[in-house]
């Protein structure tokens, strides 16, 4: 559906109405397109303090096929190295580094800041690396005109692990995540041939993929090289089926609840699976004083158990390669609950669980990386049903002022499926343009 506000403030009229009674300004967010691959204008690369990663980073950020500057007038993104900011007077040198440009940053930009995991032994470094987290947060809050702000945490001496994670934060990919903070491993990445279609050769399989947000993740798995099977219940066989044409993927009936769904699916995938999508999901609403134990049943069958019990048969036959990813579907609800979906916010919030505790146990007994993307408002058919006031609020409530696009989503899903993203686990990114709810 529109978001006629959004065209409102696009124009000269609505930009001087809107700004005269204190509204809210969104800016057009810039997402991927075959005409606009990549950010236009160079990435300054900032220091706090004496980092020990300079020239590694130099390297790094160059390899995105980005130009890397010292200074510039407008530029496209900001990256501060604060990976050696450890006391409370070292956080001065974050804001020598980016008081002086952030005003500067091109509309649409993006500033990604570099720290390291907080320490347990060392309290002045945690201190110090933890300031980051709020620094990063309310950054993203005031920056405006479309521009986005992250913080990466890398491992210590594993700058290279975090080559993916640059690579698609510093990209049009990107465009309506802001204030996450995403932890990188020392996970070595494996190559990647051609990053036009860094999945070719891979095999992938989306869950709920006949129409909306599932449709879209296919739709860009297949974009980056992945053959894709698009699983969906066979009441939404013509969808499906219309889906996975227009891909040149198979379509693969079947309610993710069957007793023999895992075997179901591996049978549809002899070579294995190397990506793992559960994106299927229902909502059951009413609050818990008017829901009946099948509408609470239904939504934890479909959201929570299918997943836990298709996953643990699937990495147990071994039907997910090594090296495979697997992608979950949280949702904002999870983490920030919502009146009326007590349900499904439990539902959404036992992903995250599922997330944090599979994730280590499958990278080292499986070889495999677990994540979860947690999406807000998302503009599909589901939330154009919502009435207007309701949908007007939830457009408006994040930092971008919008609600996001099925894409959106799906860009962050095949961010997590690459090859190179093995240092990327046990992670949970929202894709809600900073919401105004929850952590």
């Amino acid at each position: 559906m529109a978001d006629r506000y959004l065209h409102l403030t696009g124009t000269a009229p609505g930009r001087f109405l809107t700004r005269k009674l204190g509204l809210p300004q969104p800016a057009r967010l810039r997402r991927w397109t075959l005409e606009t691959p990549a950010l236009t204008g160079p990435v300054l690369h900032l220091t706090a303090g004496q980092s020990a990663a300079t020239q590694e980073l130099s390297a790094l950020l160059a390899a995105t096929g980005l130009e890397v500057a010292a200074r510039a007038d407008r530029p496209a993104a900001l990256v501060l190295d604060a990976t050696a900011v450890d006391t409370a007077a070292g956080l001065a040198a974050v804001h020598a580094a980016l008081h002086p440009v952030v005003r500067s940053l091109a509309p649409g930009g993006r500033v990604v800041v570099l720290g390291v995991r907080p320490s347990p032994d060392d309290h002045h470094q945690a201190a110090a690396q933890q300031a980051l987290e709020g620094f990063v947060r309310s950054l993203g809050k005031e920056i405006g005109k479309g521009a986005t702000v992250q913080l990466v945490r890398i491992a210590p001496g594993a700058v290279a692990a975090a080559g993916s994670t640059l690579r698609f934060l510093l990209s049009p990919r990107s465009a309506y995540i802001s204030g996450q903070v995403i932890e990188v491993t020392d996970a070595a990445p494996d190559p990647v041939a051609d990053w036009a279609a860094p999945l070719a050769g891979r095999t992938a399989l989306v869950t709920g993929a006949a129409r909306g947000i599932g449709a879209s993740v296919a739709s860009v798995l297949a974009r980056d090289g992945a053959r894709v099977i698009c699983l969906d219940i066979p009441q939404a066989q013509e969808d499906l089926v219309r889906t996975a044409d227009r891909l040149g993927a198979t379509a693969l009936p079947l309610d993710i609840t069957a007793d023999d769904a895992a075997e179901r699916i591996a049978a549809a995938a002899p070579g294995g699976l190397d990506i793992l999508v559960h994106n299927a999901g229902i909502t059951r609403d009413r609050r818990l004083a008017n829901m009946p134990a099948e509408r609470w049943a239904s939504v934890i069958d479909v959201n929570l158990d299918s997943v836990l019990r298709t996953t643990d048969a699937l990495l147990k036959a071994g039907t997910v390669n090594r090296g495979g990813r697997i992608v979950a579907t949280a949702s904002i609800a999870g983490i920030a609950g919502n009146n009326g979906q007590t349900n499904y916010a439990a539902s959404k919030a036992g992903i995250i669980g599922l997330v944090r505790s599979l994730a280590p146990r499958a990278a080292a007994d499986h070889g495999v990386t677990v994540n979860a993307v947690a999406p807000g408002f998302i503009e599909t058919k589901m939330t154009a049903a919502v009435p207007l006031f309701i949908r007007e609020a939830g457009r408006r409530m994040n930092s971008l002022a919008q609600g996001g696009l099925p894409v959106d989503v799906a860009e962050t899903t095949a961010w997590f499926a690459q090859p190179a993203s093995a240092a990327v686990n046990g992670q949970v990114v929202r894709v809600c343009g900073q919401s105004l709810l929850g952590a």
